[in-house]
């Protein structure tokens, strides 16, 4: 029988004849980074440990993050490429873990997306989940678009018909947003946009609004459901906002009904809460517009320094208290089982 969790009495409740998890931990690996791509051995080794250690971006000493079946009720994989994690997804799938891929495919010039796989490659990485795995466990993120001098609103258009010909059938959900210009974010895509001698933009909200209603009626003529990441103030009618971290989607995947409360990174973002194990500032890919490194310098640099042997993703001396042992787990409650401090953290949800 699959495995849940009740309040008091500790057996099943079923609805609709699957066991619902009350207390739910699901994990994401994660949208500071890409685990899959470059770190597959590192979490393969903390999958099998059954632990892991994830850096406080704020400062402060990291917390610990059970990877244990019984303290996880699924994984959502962020990458742009799996085939690394080719190995760990077997594993976890022997596991008994549910999981879901979240996609990215731009097919963006180099200029601009330096070192990512081609999108053919891409593509058939894709239908290839979608084989082994189901349609349902993939989704495409067209995310973020960038409009420029090589990439605008009319090249977006055509390149998207074109990915989304190219996956039809294989997912039911493409994720798009409009770059968000940060301040890091503008300074490394004006670096980008000197030396390759382009420009960038960003649209005004009808100039938006309409590129999202052309690209959601060709995802819609390929079964797809074009939602929005965190931009709601851009919604329109046959458009809704993205749960890139899905309950119910991991749902469908476990074969029983698992509920989380929505608990989004930002404001406008209908995640189901979660907890991520990567670290900022450490995925070498280089792509200009990046929200997760300030440096690709700096990231190439802890890429080459990471030690796959460690329990967290940053090298020793990027992290407050690497000497020490963490003794308090992420509720802020003493580490006495993964299990027991996994379940003071998870209020109950019906």
């Amino acid at each position: 029988m699959p495995r849940g969790f009740a309040a008091t009495d500790g057996r099943f409740h079923t609805v609709e004849k699957r066991p619902i998890c009350f207390r739910i931990m699901i994990v994401s690996a994660s949208y500071r980074t890409n685990i899959p791509a470059f770190y597959a051995d590192w979490f393969l080794a903390r999958l099998r440990e059954g632990r892991c250690r994830v850096a406080n971006p704020y400062g402060g000493r990291p917390s610990e993050v059970s990877l244990r079946r019984e303290d996880v009720d699924g994984f959502v994989f962020w990458t742009r490429n799996t085939r690394p994690f080719a190995a760990a997804l077997r594993e976890v799938t022997e596991r008994e873990f549910p999981f879901m891929v979240q996609f990215t495919l731009l097919g963006y010039p180099r200029t601009i997306d330096a070192s990512v796989i081609d999108t053919g490659n891409a593509v058939a990485q894709i239908r290839e989940l979608a084989r082994r795995y189901g349609p349902r466990a993939v989704v495409w993120r067209y995310d973020p678009v960038v409009v420029t001098s090589i990439t605008d609103v009319d090249w977006h258009r055509a390149n998207f018909r074109t990915i989304a010909d190219a996956l039809a059938g294989a997912t039911d959900e493409a994720v798009v947003s409009f770059m968000a210009p940060y301040r890091k974010t503008r300074r490394n895509l004006d670096a980008a946009a000197a030396r390759a001698g382009f420009d960038w933009s960003d649209p005004d909200v009808r100039t938006k609004r309409t590129l999202l209603m052309d690209l959601a009626r060709i995802a819609s003529e390929r079964s797809m459901r074009l939602t929005l990441c965190s931009q709601p103030e851009l919604l329109t009618q046959g458009i809704e906002g993205a749960r890139c971290v899905d309950a119910e989607r991991l749902s469908d995947l476990a074969g029983y009904r698992i509920v989380g409360r929505t608990k989004g990174n930002r404001a406008g973002c209908l995640c189901t809460e979660s907890r991520d194990i990567g670290a900022y500032d450490t995925c070498p890919h280089g792509c200009a517009y990046c929200y997760a490194v300030r440096s690709p310098v700096t990231a190439k640099r802890l890429y080459r320094r990471h030690d796959k042997e460690r329990d967290i993703l940053q090298p020793a001396d990027q992290t407050t208290g690497q000497a020490e042992v963490s003794t308090r787990c992420s509720a802020g409650s003493p580490l006495a089982t993964p299990t027991m401090a996994a379940r003071k953290r998870r209020p109950l949800m019906m």
